[in-house]
């Protein structure tokens, strides 16, 4: 008789085109899924607020998805799946691939496992392109987006996997096998003292169904348009973000429903691409988040922002509308347009020289997609210190851009309902002059370097 498997869930919350599930179905035998909440191995980014929320919920809709048979567990990740291998006897542990410094963990359990004899394997499911298998020619990894862009799209992209037969999933709701689960609402992953997560609920619907109906109404309503996805005020953009980051849609799963689809599914896709860059870097640089790609920056003159400043960022009160719609927007929602996430983050190191992790960090916390590649790769974009960065004389003016890209100002309206009112604040800052002290800065780092 074939023994037990085990699937180890983490950023593949999901039960269609998971290989990971696959291979254990596929296996025989009775499949335990099991999801590890690991706060305590050092090389793991402990979650923010805002997708600490998400998780609690995208974890309640899986475990309904799979008859209350998914299996909780809190501690280091591979201490608690070699316990949990040893507590079941099993023969085969499958897990979905990781690309941060996060998969230190997966290498010493995958040893670990293999030395007492267990099967232990793992899969691409993530990324339609595996960090090390592309390179330049000269087998240095891309640091421009184009050519490995170019490059990625020579490689074929296989087809999405269908949810496979769950009749083998094994857990807590067998009673008589005695496979114990911790308990989700004693994680305390919801914020209840305030509750500030009024405003995600309205917006969001976290779980793999959630994500399968966000991407049918934006093949219906958004990808015809989506040439007006810089427009804040125009529903032109999938909003998937945080369904990709969390793993309850593939990537597989979009670039299949989505190619040939219409005249706009190039350029959709080329954000997919994005995505993919990020982590690209994030596998090769593993200090994305920390250390400036570009060491040059290591000298950069970043002034030491007083509390009342990062408070009217925060919450949305520079008195830059643009920008106090996009902090809005993202406080009550977990979310803000990416075009006008870049005016906020460029708002901040460039016309105000705060340090861009400063920023990395309050986004981190605040945003229900920040994921570990992409929020510090596109911070340092804004910043110039980054790969394929922004020249670093670009500063996004808030008036033009909201001038350009929200001419009514609707989308600033919504959210600022104060904005030509008594009621609204000064600027926190003078645009122009600000700007001048910042390509000074940066002429100042040029020269030096």
């Amino acid at each position: 008789m074939t023994g037990t498997s085990i699937v180890w869930l983490r950023d593949d919350l999901r039960l269609a085109d998971n290989p990971a599930l696959d291979a254990a179905v596929g296996h025989g035998g009775d499949v335990i899924v099991v999801y590890v909440l690991d706060e305590v191995s050092p090389e793991v980014r402990t979650l923010g607020a805002a997708s600490t929320w998400w998780l609690h919920h995208s974890l309640a809709a899986i475990n309904e998805r799979l008859g209350g048979s998914l299996v909780l567990r809190r501690g280091a990740g591979d201490e608690v799946l070699a316990t949990l291998a040893d507590e079941v006897d099993a023969e085969a542990v499958f897990w979905n691939r990781r690309y941060s410094s996060s998969r230190e963990v997966d290498a010493r359990l995958k040893a670990r496992l293999r030395e007492g004899g267990r099967e232990a394997t793992s899969f691409a499911a993530n990324l339609l392109v595996e960090p090390w298998t592309i390179t330049t020619s000269d087998g240095s990894p891309y640091r421009v987006f184009t050519p490995f862009w170019r490059a990625s799209l020579e490689r074929d992209v296989r087809m999405p996997l269908p949810e496979p037969d769950l009749s083998a999933i094994r857990g807590p709701a067998d009673v008589g096998l005695g496979i114990l689960s911790e308990d989700l609402d004693e994680w305390r992953l919801l914020p209840t003292r305030p509750d500030w997560a009024g405003g995600l609920r309205e917006t969001w619907t976290p779980g793999e169904l959630g994500a399968q109906a966000r991407l049918a109404d934006f093949l219906e309503n958004g990808l015809d348009q989506y040439d007006r996805r810089d427009e804040p005020a125009v529903p032109a953009t999938s909003r998937l973000s945080p369904h990709l980051r969390f793993g309850e849609i593939s990537p597989y799963q979009l670039w299949h429903s989505v190619k040939g689809r219409s005249p706009k599914s190039a350029g959709y896709l080329r954000e997919v691409g994005w995505r993919e860059f990020n982590w690209n870097l994030l596998y090769h640089w593993p200090d994305l988040a920390t250390k400036n790609f570009r060491p040059a920056f290591d000298a950069f003159g970043w002034s030491e922002p007083d509390d009342e400043t990062l408070d009217a960022w925060h919450h949305g009160r520079t008195g830059i509308p643009l920008v106090d719609a996009g902090m809005r927007e993202l406080w009550h929602t977990g979310y803000m347009h990416n075009r006008v996430r870049m005016v906020a983050a460029s708002l901040l190191i460039k016309n105000l020289l705060v340090d861009w992790r400063i920023g990395e960090e309050w986004f981190w916390d605040t945003l229900v997609d920040a994921d570990e590649a992409n929020n510090p790769g596109s911070w340092q974009w804004v910043a110039g210190s980054g790969a394929d960065a922004a020249p670093y004389f670009r500063v996004f003016n808030p008036e033009l851009q909201a001038a350009k890209f929200d001419p009514d100002a609707d989308y600033i309206r919504r959210w600022v309902p104060e904005y030509g009112t008594p009621d609204y604040p000064d600027p926190i800052v003078d645009l122009k002059e600000s700007r001048k002290d910042a390509l000074a800065a940066y002429e100042a780092v040029k020269a030096a370097n």
